[in-house]
């Protein structure tokens, strides 16, 4: 069974090059990929003087359910070199969070977010 998936994709150190090496990495789990553009944007938390982020969000299929394919982009987060020790350190080098699961959506809360809104398909 095919699933719709929207996804979240965020990076605020060496952005463009994570960016890219997420796309690749997320061909390897998803079909007809549709990416939007990517936007920079200020942190999302005023306390945190982290860099710049790219944004972007794609729009895609997968036959994994949504279980195996939020293990799946943390696993992505994690080959890309994500650790907890450098989240601490405000440094992000991919983030990737599923927002939708054909009619279910995720992380409720970020759908509010300015980036987010901007980039949601119209």
């Amino acid at each position: 069974m095919t699933h719709q998936t929207l996804i979240s994709l965020a990076s605020n150190y060496d952005q463009e090059e994570n960016l890219h090496q997420a796309h690749l990495c997320l061909a390897q789990i998803l079909s007809s990929c549709h990416y939007t553009e990517a936007i920079w944007t200020e942190p999302f938390a005023a306390s945190t003087k982290s860099p710049l982020y790219l944004n972007q969000l794609v729009e895609a299929t997968t036959t994994l359910n949504a279980a195996e394919l939020e293990a799946a982009l943390k696993d992505i987060e994690q080959r890309m070199g994500r650790t907890a020790e450098e989240r601490q350190k405000g440094v992000v080098r991919i983030d990737l969070d599923l927002l939708q699961f054909d009619n279910h959506r995720y992380h409720l809360r970020d759908w509010d977010r300015p980036y987010i809104q901007a980039l949601l398909p119209r």
